[in-house]
């Protein structure tokens, strides 16, 4: 495969001793990867790691429009040379995935540029599969989530799935009676609320595993393809539990390090709450059986927390 012309002219690379071959997927989005492999002037590799699709917000090495090839946008960083990360025979190095995960859970966001304290919500926007997500700065968790990511993402699926009353009706529930409920700003830890944190946003087990930058180092616990916000710290927590892969031993350190959130007992409820956003988000990508998880989550959520008893 060729190396586009604009992605060698934003390298510091010979074109010349350079090759590009495919690398994996692009999970549930409709982008591509490639590992891009150049001989350096003293006789050793270097590798780099691209992602194309139609997206432009990226930014490492380079980004930006591929000239050679229309309507596409490229993104190059060092390449992640992984390893399986459940394989013994890997060792990892360095933390635990899940010591890291609790520390950036338990470091607060920074303060975006304009406001006085940190703020929900991200600076840009960020793509979950091919989804680009409505990341606008919001003081309150509760609304962030409601508006940002549930309604939002309900009136996605609408344009790609069609106008679906039953669904339609459920997420307007949910925002208006279990939102405030579960995760409302003067009902989480005892009525002082939550600070925000960096989250991945798309967390399954796909987007973790062991590897080293480059193929060079020690091999660690590593995570990639995020879906970034500023968000509370158990959102994580909706897509790991949806698709499974990380265990008990995994939870046990990650909660050791990074308490759940008071009320303890309603912790399983609000990490199914997060968990539906990704349904929703699935069924407005792929549509099909998904729609039935995310009606399920919500007709046990307004049985449980308000007076809907006809669900």
């Amino acid at each position: 495969m060729k190396l586009d012309s604009a992605v060698a002219n934003i390298l510091p690379i010979n074109p010349a001793n350079t090759s590009v071959s495919s690398h994996g997927g692009g999970g549930m989005s409709s982008a591509s990867t490639s590992k891009i492999t150049t001989k350096l002037d003293d006789g050793t590799d270097k590798y780099f790691f691209m992602k194309t699709g139609s997206g432009k917000e990226a930014e490492s090495y380079g980004f930006g429009q591929l000239a050679d090839t229309p309507n596409k946008f490229f993104l190059v960083t060092d390449f992640l040379e992984l390893s399986s990360r459940r394989s013994s025979s890997t060792p990892s190095a360095g933390h635990s995935l899940a010591a890291k995960l609790a520390t950036l859970h338990t470091t607060p966001a920074p303060t975006p540029e304009g406001y006085t304290k940190p703020m929900f919500g991200f600076p840009t926007t960020t793509c979950c599969g091919d989804t680009p997500q409505e990341n606008g700065y919001r003081e309150s968790w509760a609304d962030f989530y409601a508006d940002n990511r549930l309604r939002f993402i309900v009136r996605r699926s609408e344009k790609s799935n069609g106008r679906d009353k039953e669904l339609h009706d459920l997420v307007e529930a949910t925002c208006k009676i279990v939102v405030p409920s579960l995760i409302g700003d003067d009902h989480l830890n005892n009525s002082k609320g939550i600070t925000p944190v960096v989250v991945h946003g798309d967390l399954w087990s796909g987007n973790a595993s062991r590897g080293s930058i480059g193929g060079k180092g020690s091999v660690e616990d590593v995570v990639y393809d995020p879906s970034s916000c500023y968000a509370h710290s158990e959102y994580d927590l909706g897509i790991m539990k949806m698709f499974g892969g990380f265990g008990g031993t995994f939870s046990k350190e990650y909660h050791e390090l990074c308490p759940k959130t008071e009320p303890i007992a309603e912790y399983e409820d609000r990490v199914a709450l997060y968990e539906l956003y990704h349904h929703l988000n699935h069924h407005a990508l792929f549509g099909g059986g998904y729609r039935s998880g995310a009606v399920s989550i919500m007709k046990r959520l307004l049985r449980k927390y308000g007076d809907r008893g006809e669900l």
